[in-house]
């Protein structure tokens, strides 16, 4: 395939990308009810509930704007080649491959970052801070994008660095070997990214004794579930939104409850997040995720292995010569339609576990605690209750709050 056509179908995806994600906005904004049912007000207040449709308005259509300009960027830099001529240049200075690799990827997440910074900083300290949400000050803002850029070279940097070494030294058959330690490296973070990347941003504190602790150990001896680790993190340092998560695999299984979730809910409904979260390793939904982005990752590093040897599409960027750092740019487009349904399955995965991961709490703790607890936790946060459904099968890795109250009141 000639590389000016390759140029096109790569502008074609990105195009088409861009409209696709934007009719998918418009849509959801268009969806917004103003009307409330009386059996929604019951627990959604009419003036928080406007509230939240003028939160969504805002940062939609904030959105809008700064997908508008984002696109503009990466397709000024695609019809004019400037790809191809940041790698003219730097060649100039850096004759390594991989050093060529890093320093041409850096500069453009750098550039990319620091473009858009007004925008980063007016949806945290205008939007966010507008509808009560932001407690991020100055100091942690910059903090934060410092270490996120030290965090990104040292990862991101060695992945590239590894994976460009074997695509030189080992050929087509590279996939393989990158596949298996890219399976090893999520095993790695999904086995300590709570002892290891959280403390870098966050304080984690073990859950001190009390009524809560109480409720949550004899929860746990009812269910038969080792929980000797349930930490308390101070996401109130950046946001007034409370969240949980449970990590690890094995014997390094951790629970994480924001402190913001701690002070809005009562202890009947900390514990029903908790059965929720435990819901999700008893159903074995965090090993079948692993496995299943293992093999995402797999089968996306052979079809790159198929293509990452192709000069047209370095010539496609307006690179003068095969660089292999142009084609892993010039694949992560022309595979965004693949990856993108991937993608959808995965979501598609991810609600269905947390429908069962759901049933779960209630069968085992109480499905009138978790239905208030999402209830609070949905109010809290200004959540959309009415997205359209065309958004949510594309976007939404929860099902919507409504139809997870449905399927807790139902019966099975």
């Amino acid at each position: 395939m000639e590389p000016t056509t390759i140029l096109y179908i790569i502008l074609a995806i990105s195009i088409f990308s861009y409209v696709f994600e934007q009719v998918l906005d418009y849509l959801n904004l268009k969806a917004q009810r103003k009307d409330l049912p009386e059996d929604i007000a019951a627990f959604y207040d009419r003036e928080k509930y406007y509230k939240s449709l003028n939160y969504h308005n805002e940062r939609t259509k904030f959105g809008f704007i700064t997908a508008a300009f984002s696109f503009s960027l990466s397709l000024l830099m695609l019809v004019f080649a400037g790809f191809g001529m940041l790698d003219t240049f730097l060649r100039h200075y850096l004759n390594n491959e991989i050093a060529l690799a890093l320093t041409f990827f850096a500069i453009l997440i750098l550039a990319s970052d620091i473009l858009t910074l007004p925008f980063q900083w007016y949806s945290t300290f205008v939007i966010e801070e507008k509808f009560g949400f932001n407690k991020t000050t100055l100091k942690t803002f910059i903090v934060d994008k410092l270490k996120g850029y030290a965090l990104g070279a040292l990862i991101g940097g060695l992945l590239v660095s590894v994976l460009i070494y074997l695509i030189q030294q080992i050929g087509p058959a590279f996939w393989i070997w990158f596949g298996v330690m890219a399976a090893a490296f999520v095993l790695f973070i999904n086995m300590f990214y709570t002892s290891l990347i959280v403390p870098l941003f966050n304080t984690l504190t073990p859950l001190p004794g009390g009524e809560l602790k109480t409720s949550i150990e004899s929860f746990a001896i009812k269910i038969n579930f080792p929980l000797d680790n349930i930490f308390v993190m101070d996401g109130s340092k950046r946001s007034a939104k409370a969240n949980a998560f449970f990590s690890g695999i094995g014997k390094k299984k951790k629970i994480v409850l924001y402190d913001t979730l701690i002070t809005n809910h009562t202890t009947e409904e900390l514990v029903a997040v908790l059965a929720h979260e435990v819901g999700h390793f008893k159903k074995k939904h965090i090993v079948w995720s692993y496995l299943l982005s293992v093999i995402q990752i797999i089968f996306t590093l052979f079809i790159l292995s198929l293509m990452v040897f192709n000069k047209d599409l370095s010539i496609a960027l307006g690179g003068t010569q095969q660089a292999i750092h142009l084609n892993l740019l010039a694949f992560g487009i022309l595979f965004s339609p693949i990856s993108g349904i991937t993608g959808l399955l995965m979501s598609l995965y991810s609600r269905k576990n947390e429908f069962e991961a759901d049933a779960y709490a209630r069968q085992m703790y109480s499905g009138k605690a978790l239905a208030d607890a999402l209830k609070k936790l949905s109010v809290d946060s200004l959540s959309n209750l009415y997205p359209h459904p065309v958004y949510v099968f594309f976007h939404y890795s929860h099902p919507p709050l409504l139809k997870r109250l449905k399927a807790i009141q139902s019966v099975h």
